[in-house]
């Protein structure tokens, strides 16, 4: 399983800043891919998602960028406009090829280096790295920063990262899912409700509070932590028109409520994007089923796969 990639003309390539632990992943689509999003957080941070609205005139979408720098990583998608305008990529308004190339950004200034960034240089790495290989997971690209649990503050959170994974219809669709797990809340096993990462009793301890419990009994939050968001992309080689890739991104936004809880609160700003390309037929509700469930292994797969960053520890060491 290579993860997002598996799904033929996607490509994915991230930028990474170990030392300032921030980063960037792009997502590239070729030219002839309808997207759509679903926004579910109260904290979002973003740019162009008007142009995956059924009612915007743009029929393709040509790339998604993810990246940390909270509002100043809204910078790194020009730098993948500026890669694939070279390449001839973009809506034709006659005189320039403009590509569409709507983004989502989350807050990772707490860990590492508040003071940098990812801006277009960056945006262009990731662009001209991005390849049809397996995605890499865990402490890279917009992922290196990232963290969960934050309900008691950066202390008592864990590691995160990226994660990505695929599954295949009986027909022969494939749906595959990324995912940047950011979180206010902890990561679970929906298999039996088991924390796999999240707050912790202590900034020593590897005992689990239990945030939706915490927030439901009244446990005061002793540094509530506001920069958080989780950012996903899913896609399909199933041919689903716009309203029908909408759907498909808010059927798969609920593999995202299945593993973190709490989710999409007034602090998070998850968004989860959708990418239709290739000729494939099926029902946008068996393509939707399926992105959920593929969400939910990739937000699993980016816990498992972070490794300790920044004072913060992680379940891969």
């Amino acid at each position: 399983m290579k993860g997002l990639t598996d799904v033929p003309g996607i490509l994915v390539g991230h930028a990474t800043d170990y030392e300032a632990l921030t980063g960037c992943t792009v997502i590239l689509c070729g030219t002839d891919a309808v997207g759509g999003v679903d926004v579910r957080g109260s904290a979002t941070g973003s740019c162009e998602l008007e142009t995956l609205s059924p009612s915007h005139v743009a029929p393709f979408v040509h790339a998604i960028v993810l990246a940390g720098g909270s509002a100043f990583g809204l910078e790194a998608p020009s730098g993948t406009r500026r890669v694939l305008e070279k390449r001839g990529v973009g809506f034709d308004t006659g005189v320039a090829r403009v590509p569409i190339v709507p983004g989502g950004i989350l807050f990772d200034l707490a860990i590492g280096r508040a003071d940098v960034r990812p801006g277009r240089e960056m945006g262009e790495k990731a662009t001209l790295a991005a390849n049809d290989g397996p995605v890499v997971e865990g402490n890279v690209g917009a992922g290196t920063g990232a963290t969960v649990g934050k309900i008691f503050g950066i202390r008592q959170a864990m590691k995160s990262g990226v994660g990505s994974a695929s599954l295949t219809l009986g027909s022969g669709v494939v749906v595959a899912a990324l995912v940047v797990v950011n979180a206010l809340g902890d990561v679970l096993d929906p298999a039996n409700g088991q924390i796999l990462a999240g707050a912790r009793l202590s900034p020593t301890s590897r005992e689990f509070v239990n945030s939706a419990a915490a927030m439901r009994h009244g446990i005061p939050e002793r540094a509530p932590f506001r920069g958080n968001t989780t950012l996903a992309v899913v896609a399909t080689n199933a041919r689903l028109d716009k309203v029908q890739t909408n759907k498909m991104a808010a059927l798969a936004s609920l593999g995202v409520a299945r593993t973190i809880s709490p989710v999409n609160t007034m602090a998070d700003g998850d968004m989860t994007f959708a990418i239709s390309l290739g000729k494939e037929k099926a029902s946008v509700d068996s393509v939707g089923v399926a992105a959920a469930d593929a969400l939910a292994m990739a937000v699993m797969r980016a816990v498992r796969a972070a490794k300790s960053a920044g004072g913060v520890p992680g379940l891969a060491g």
